[in-house]
């Protein structure tokens, strides 16, 4: 039989967690460096001062040791990520599907939708499909993504040029 593997927790090693270590180098709780001492030393000085030994770089040689309270220490690092996470804005792509032959309130139905998308910092794939002699009509199409790009010019850029993908025509804008 095998044994279990031990469950990795995430974050820094503390206490005696740290192991195959014979020396640390120790920074203390005032963030004054103590220079490289042996591990136990630096374990019991912890200790002592009811604190924890939390390993902060464990890939140098020796590894770097400090002296603090790593509950708080873990409750501010999540809250950094929260915080983070907040911030960070995900860009979605949002899809508008036209036709050659589209009518002006239509038109103006789906530019409103586009503005809409650009306002909340979303990309925009303009998709102009095709159907049957329309094929034969292909200037139409790309006379309405020309007016797309000029009613969104103050808008939004052409990050894809209009391309050809079978019986449809593909443009990707994004927000200026």
């Amino acid at each position: 039989m095998r044994a279990m593997p031990v469950p990795q927790k995430d974050g820094p090693r503390a206490n005696r967690d740290i192991r195959g270590v014979r020396e640390v180098q120790l920074i203390d709780e005032s963030g004054q460096n103590k220079g490289v001492m042996p591990f136990l030393d630096a374990l019991r000085l912890a200790e002592e001062s009811g604190l924890d030994l939390v390993e902060i770089a464990p890939n140098s040689a020796p590894p770097v040791c400090k002296i603090l309270d790593y509950g708080k220490y873990r409750f501010l690092e999540q809250k950094k990520a929260a915080e983070a996470r907040k911030k960070q804005k995900t860009v979605e792509v949002k899809e508008v599907k036209l036709r050659p032959g589209i009518d002006d309130h239509d038109y103006d139905v789906k530019m409103r939708a586009m503005k809409s998308f650009f306002e909340e910092g979303n990309k925009v794939k303009i998709t102009l499909r095709f159907r049957g002699r329309e094929m034969a009509h292909q200037d139409l199409g790309l006379k309405v993504l020309d007016r797309v790009k000029s009613d969104v010019g103050d808008l939004a850029k052409v990050e894809q040029e209009p391309n050809f993908e079978g019986r449809q025509v593909v443009m990707v804008l994004a927000p200026r």
